[in-house]
């Protein structure tokens, strides 16, 4: 099979869908691949590098595109990306298709055979493709909210986790999946008043026997999270239903009267986000201020830390993309039903049944679409 690696053009983002090492394990099992120039610069990769380990460099990522069986890539395709795509090419990539038609409609129209990193499953119900950016992006989370606190970025002047004879600031975390795990993980090292709710008190045992008395389980019920969200110096909004749009859990009225220069931070944008008043932001400029409140969601987080995100992801992807080479999608995706839980879109057909009842498209069972 034929693999291109194009590079990564969303603001600020300098992961690559495959590091040099990546590349080599596929040339060993016989495949090519082929990389877009520069591809890997972000992360400290020369086009030397990927030519060292088998792979052709090809100019620009028409050339790539248009070569390719298979395009592995970090970030959902942009529009001048979509228009590339072709009937029977395999695109793997995350794509968080719920909260985003014109996207989705691209993908339709393009008849390719589109595979989601972030609704993979694997045995223990866990979301194995997407759990390495959301470790990234939860411990990112703490870090981007003591910022947003600092008074020149417009928060209250808090020093996350204060100083003697000082009170630390209140964090109030979200979802205690990956994400609120991670982030909890910074803010208790930090020296923040932690509190994390959920509605899953198995999640809840979990979390108070891995931190113990460092931080405050509370279960989510309207009320408690209204308590502790207006009582926050910095909200993490880390809830994810998978493939689909994440639920609105703080509104417009809990932002209103949140205490002045408090901040979030919106780690379920990907997915729409789960403040209501979120909008998708980019390195570039990261923050917007909604009733005195500081909000950071940008939508590629861990695009910040590209040498670890990438290398965290690809340790996790490249089974899947061997895989992929080697067997072809029909019988890589038939033979394992926690992989083919990531067909999203194929042949103009909506597989993934989170993002047609979120889109309003018909379903198809991936198994019919792929008969």
């Amino acid at each position: 099979m034929i693999v291109g690696v194009p590079k990564e053009i969303k603001n600020h983002e300098y992961r690559v869908g495959m590091v040099p090492g990546s590349v080599r394990e596929l040339t060993n099992h016989g495949h090519q691949v082929i990389v877009e120039t520069n591809a890997g610069l972000g992360i400290g990769f020369s086009d030397q590098d990927y030519l060292n380990v088998g792979a052709s460099i090809q100019k620009n990522a028409a050339e790539v595109f248009a070569s390719a069986d298979m395009i592995v890539k970090v970030k959902e395709p942009q529009a001048i990306e979509r228009a590339m795509l072709r009937e029977g090419q395999i695109l793997f990539t995350y794509l968080h298709l719920a909260p985003d038609l014109p996207q989705t409609e691209d993908l339709i129209k393009s008849k390719a055979i589109c595979i989601a990193y972030e609704t993979v499953t694997d045995n223990q119900g866990g979301l194995p493709l997407l759990a390495p950016m959301s470790e990234v992006a939860g411990r990112m989370s703490i870090q981007a909210g003591a910022q947003a606190l600092e008074k020149s970025n417009a928060g209250r002047g808090m020093l996350l986790g204060g100083v003697p004879g000082v009170a630390p600031a209140k964090v109030v975390i979200i979802g205690g999946g990956m994400v609120g795990n991670n982030a909890a993980q910074m803010a208790v090292g930090m020296g923040a008043e932690v509190v994390i709710l959920d509605r899953n008190v198995n999640v809840l045992r979990r979390l108070d026997a891995q931190f113990g008395n460092k931080i405050k389980t509370v279960y989510s019920t309207t009320e408690a999270l209204e308590e502790h969200v207006l009582e926050a110096d910095l909200v993490i909004g880390g809830v994810l239903v998978a493939g689909a749009a994440a639920p609105k859990l703080v509104t417009a009225e809990h932002i209103k009267n949140m205490k002045a220069g408090s901040a979030i931070v919106d780690v379920a944008i990907d997915q729409g986000g789960c403040i209501a008043t979120s909008k998708a932001t980019t390195h570039a400029d990261p923050t917007f201020i909604v009733d005195d409140v500081v909000h950071y969601c940008v939508a590629n987080m861990p695009g910040a830390v590209p040498l670890t995100s990438t290398f965290a992801l690809n340790n996790a992807t490249l089974p899947f993309i061997i895989k992929l080479a080697n067997k072809g999608y029909k019988e890589a995706l038939l033979s394992d039903q926690h992989f083919l839980n990531g067909l999203n879109v194929i042949n103009g057909q909506i597989t993934c049944a989170s993002v047609a009842e979120n889109l309003g498209f018909e379903f198809v069972d991936p198994k019919v679409a792929l008969a």
